[in-house]
């Protein structure tokens, strides 16, 4: 008797929206050096275009896998760790609304909007979820935990050119506080506990999203880099340190769409680090920038080539 195969949409997997993260931060972080740097070439544009190109189609293919496949989006809704990859779709809109303020002031202000409005609802459901829930045990928790909540820290970049700032002030605080709780739970459960899987170790670059973003978004809030604000950048770029001293095991790993996880930290510690050349005007911070939008320049088009390989060797979207 003939197996039937499953649909590629029924197993096409909501992770996917990180591409979109890892892709949006590239873009800013391009534009930034255009700015600050002045660069001849300008392929920032380009990059926001394709962003937004990527956006659509894949949120028309998880619009239609809810459609068609509801039962299987209730699974991932109930799944301890894809449960967390549903607020990729509003941090893209966020971060899209931001890479777009050097061009329209009205569809950046759609897509914080809808992206900000959304994230709160992402944000309440999960940690609801997480409240009520019956099986859920340490093991589960990994740093893509915290993109349900602490991806409301990201909302002051493009809020405070947008609406009041305590709209902004409102999300920074939810995503600041949960960081430091969620941040405790993580470490504890990868001092005590059995390694990650494989599978979720490139996770572990999310550990330098929360502070490095919090600082762009501290700046935006206060204006100046003060006191709390180089203690975010700081370690933001201990923990880049840290986990680049380890890119020869995260090499070793066999591919996964998780791999994305690398891409979104390493543009938000590349926007930080210009960020802290523009404000103090100290050469190190230039070339430092400089090199980790290499090193991003790079991962991207390895990231690329590696996604599109595993996509004609129909490896993503297949069944767990």
């Amino acid at each position: 008797m003939t197996k039937i195969q499953p649909s590629r949409l029924q197993n096409f997997p909501i992770s996917w929206f990180a591409v979109v993260m890892g892709m949006s931060g590239f873009s800013i972080a391009w534009h930034r050096a255009e700015t600050l740097l002045g660069l001849s070439v300008s392929p920032s544009p380009i990059l926001l275009g394709v962003t937004i190109a990527a956006f659509v189609i894949l949120l028309v293919l998880y619009l239609s896998k809810i459609l068609k496949y509801p039962e299987q989006v209730k699974a991932e809704l109930a799944h301890p760790v894809k449960l967390n990859f549903f607020p990729t779709i509003s941090i893209g809109l966020i971060l899209i609304s931001v890479a777009l303020l050097p061009y329209t002031n009205e569809l950046s202000l759609m897509c914080w909007a809808i992206g900000a409005a959304l994230h709160l609802g992402f944000t309440l459901y999960v940690l609801s979820a997480w409240l009520h829930q019956t099986h859920f045990e340490i093991t589960h928790i990994n740093p893509a935990w915290f993109i349900p909540i602490v991806g409301n820290i990201l909302v002051p970049i493009a809020g405070v050119r947008h609406a009041s700032a305590e709209i902004s002030w409102f999300f920074f605080s939810i995503g600041l506080v949960f960081w430091l709780v969620l941040l405790t739970i993580i470490f504890y459960r990868m001092f005590f506990h059995q390694p990650l899987p494989a599978k979720l170790l490139p996770t572990l670059f999310i550990l330098i999203a929360p502070p490095a973003v919090g600082f762009i978004s501290w700046f935006q809030l206060v204006g100046e880099i003060d006191s709390f604000g180089r203690i975010l950048y700081y370690v933001a770029i201990f923990l880049t340190l840290m986990l680049l001293t380890q890119v020869k095991r995260f090499l070793r790993l066999e591919f996964f769409l998780s791999w994305w996880a690398y891409s979104f930290p390493m543009a938000a510690i590349t926007i930080a680090t210009f960020l802290m050349y523009e404000q103090l005007q100290l050469p190190f911070f230039k070339w430092l920038g400089v090199t980790l939008l290499g090193l991003l320049t790079i991962l991207i088009a390895m990231l690329i080539g590696k996604t599109a390989k595993a996509v004609q060797r129909r490896a993503i979207c297949i069944e767990d």
